[in-house]
């Protein structure tokens, strides 16, 4: 069989069954056990390929994902985030569309610990739009922070989504969370001149109103008391990594029992948050596990078949440039962002685009970046980003979604100027990592 055929088949397995309705993680395992039958000899090569499979869920790079995604589940469920997001609010005073900054802060801090951009913008949206609608904002300045914040979650540690790629594509877990602190920087800068901007240019896209006034002591007292905790020990958790003191893994546990102990320290510990906090991080681990084991066992039948051999010769038999070559790579997944969930568009790909971008002599962690960033680009890409529909959903009912489109373009258009940095100063993502 040749190689484009094996690639038909497999892909083609996966599409089909997806199509019908089974979950993802269950239609990569079934398309790799009819893979592994046909390719590597029946019953014993499907034996073969499961027995393989389960040796990637025992690496210890996979330690930080749930650890992570608990850490965010307890910031959540005892209320911590909503007292950051509360304080932040207060601390602004009546800075002209303090609330679109109050989205983007907060927005990124949960979103960086949840790990789902879904989830996290259905939360924001339902929580932060209805309010920013009672304060008179127009719908691009409710609307368009919220579809932001993905940017940032995805890119700056601690991100679960950012660990699981690297354990996909065997690259270090702590270089890539660490590559993307600068950019991240540089990001959020970018965001809050475009609301600055927005609110500069149109004054009564974000009215002012009163608030009640603060003493420089209450300022004080509520940055010290409900955000400094809050981010100093996400900034501790970056910092023991950069210095090499703790490995990611490491940094996750602290990660968590520090959230937690901030949790007893502000008695809102009760048993009801500690059970669906432990709910919730247990029901997205159990679907990155199974999507690591379907992603090994698909790369295995990928090289066993000659199919990734055969699509990288073809790939770079053009001859072409290979920023060119990097473009094409973006523009699938800007394409599969609009049908797909981020995992899966990982789960699809990675084991593709890395070997090839690997044999174009990119360097694989700033080619992570580059990746997470269109994953997270193609979500709220028009006509048909995932996030735009969930936005509609949890939007008051008179958003159309020509409001939701031309709302996240800015943002959008934030996340490409960042993508055209890294292309010409690769330096900014892979500087740091170095220095460790």
């Amino acid at each position: 069989m040749e190689w484009y055929e094996a690639l038909g088949l497999l892909i083609g397995s996966i599409m089909f069954l997806m199509a019908i309705g089974m979950p993802v993680a269950l239609a990569f395992l079934a398309a790799n056990i009819i893979g592994a039958w046909v390719f590597m000899g029946g019953e014993r090569g499907v034996v073969a390929l499961l027995n393989n499979g389960w040796g990637s869920l025992t690496k210890f790079a996979l330690v930080p994902i749930p650890l992570f995604l608990l850490m965010g589940e307890i910031f959540f469920h005892t209320g911590l985030g909503g007292r950051m997001f509360s304080a932040i609010d207060r601390l602004l005073g009546k800075l002209p569309g303090r609330l679109s900054y109050v989205t983007v802060l907060g927005g990124t801090g949960f979103s960086t610990l949840s790990g789902s951009s879904m989830g996290s913008t259905a939360l924001l949206g339902a929580l932060m739009v209805p309010e920013m609608n009672k304060r008179g904002y127009k719908k691009h300045m409710s609307i368009g922070p919220i579809l932001g914040t993905g940017g940032l979650a995805i890119i700056i540690p601690p991100s679960a989504l950012a660990v699981l790629l690297a354990t996909l594509a065997q690259i270090d877990v702590g270089a890539l969370l660490i590559a993307g602190i600068i950019p991240g920087l540089i990001l959020a800068g970018l965001y809050i001149s475009t609301i600055y901007l927005q609110t500069r240019l149109d004054p009564e896209a974000a009215p002012a109103y009163e608030v009640p006034p603060q003493s420089m002591v209450e300022k004080l007292g509520l940055l010290f008391r409900n955000v400094v905790p809050m981010i100093g020990l996400m900034v501790l958790i970056v910092v023991m990594m950069i210095r090499g003191i703790v490995t990611p893994s490491e940094a996750a546990a602290f990660g968590a029992l520090g959230v937690l102990l901030l949790a007893v320290f502000y008695r809102c510990l009760t048993w009801d948050a500690v059970k669906a906090s432990v709910r919730g991080a247990l029901r997205v681990t159990l679907m990155a596990y199974l999507i690591v084991f379907g992603s090994a066992t698909f790369s295995q039948l990928l090289a066993f078949s000659g199919a990734s051999r055969g699509l990288i010769g073809w790939a770079t038999g053009f001859d072409l440039d290979p920023i060119l070559m990097l473009l094409v790579m973006f523009a699938v997944l800007l394409i599969l962002g609009m049908f797909m969930e981020q995992i899966s568009m990982m789960l699809l790909t990675v084991p593709i685009f890395f070997p090839l971008a690997t044999s174009l002599g990119f360097d694989p962690i700033w080619f992570g970046l580059i990746m997470l960033l269109a994953l997270e680009i193609s979500f709220t890409t028009p006509p048909f980003g995932l996030l735009l529909f969930v936005m509609k959903g949890v939007a008051p009912a008179d958003t159309t979604m020509r409001d939701i489109y031309t709302a996240a373009i800015p943002f959008i258009v934030c996340s490409l100027i960042l993508v055209t940095l890294l292309i010409l100063f690769p330096s900014l993502a892979t500087w740091l990592p170095g220095t460790g």
